[in-house]
């Protein structure tokens, strides 16, 4: 499974806040607090998958008025020692498992549990994944909330006229295998309604769209600088111009230096709910 590093993870994390999709969220809440009536006296188990450093935990976290543990589930280990770092020792309501996903999510690590999540995570993974995915918590009949997922827009403002070639070559690259085969990139939240209803659940979607704004130098830089290299990477199966792409590259680093760029990228949530 490719890995991200924590810097990238700690310059998202408050532009993905932001995008979070409330009215998904508390579907999703609205379902775990029903399933929890049914025994108020034991906490909430919740089930994180590919959860970085726990931005997901930090962001949902807040909303839950009820008892609450939580499993995260992560391969990378730098980012589990940046996860423990984040969260402390203290916190024996957190468990963090290092996990790898890559042949799906091992059944143990739904032992016990009352829902799952997961963010920016399944554009990554291949369609057969997702499909199995779907089937094996309609089996235990989870609910599922997917937030963050990539959807294959892009824009930037001020527009440039290399802006759509990026585009085109990001959702290029997005496709290709990050160690569970093809990934879905750009299909992924599409894909991911479709067998959720196939599987029998109910589905809420919405956009969580990123905007980065002029301020969040860091994070805009970042995410131009990897535009490129997947640009790059694609460069002779897009007939993208190095040199072009050289001075796109130059303007916008110029433009975030100035706090003059404003990007947007689309992205959609998703509840599932058994039905």
């Amino acid at each position: 499974m490719s890995g991200f590093s924590g810097d990238w993870l700690s310059a998202r994390e408050p532009v993905d806040l932001r995008a979070r999709n409330a009215t998904v969220r508390d579907a999703f809440l609205t379902y775990l607090a029903v399933r929890k009536g049914c025994d108020p006296t034991r906490p909430l188990v919740l089930l994180d998958l590919g959860a970085g450093t726990g931005a997901t935990l930090r962001a949902l976290a807040p909303h839950l008025a009820a008892l609450q543990a939580w499993r995260l589930a992560e391969h990378d280990p730098a980012l589990i020692a940046r996860a423990r770092a984040l969260i402390g020792e203290e916190q024996t309501h957190i468990e963090i498992v290092e996990a790898d996903l890559a042949a799906g999510v091992p059944e143990a690590l739904l032992e016990g549990v009352d829902g799952v999540t997961t963010s920016a995570f399944l554009d990554l993974v291949s369609a057969g994944w997702v499909s199995a995915f779907a089937r094996q918590l309609a089996a235990h009949r989870l609910p599922f909330l997917a937030m963050l997922t990539y959807d294959g827009r892009l824009s930037l403002d001020p527009a440039a006229p290399l802006d759509a070639s990026i585009r085109e070559a990001m959702n290029a690259h997005q496709r290709g295998d990050k160690g569970f085969g093809a990934a879905l990139g750009p299909q992924a939240a599409d894909l991911t309604r479709e067998v959720f209803q196939e599987a029998g659940f109910r589905v809420v979607e919405g956009r969580s769209d990123w905007e980065a704004e002029p301020d969040e130098q860091a994070f805009q830089s970042m995410l131009v600088d990897g535009w490129v290299d997947a640009a790059r990477d694609m460069a002779a199966d897009m007939a993208i111009d190095a040199d072009a792409l050289s001075r796109w590259h130059a303007r916008r680093r110029g433009e975030i230096a100035a706090r003059a760029l404003v990007t947007r990228v689309g992205h959609r949530d998703l509840a599932a709910l058994p039905v």
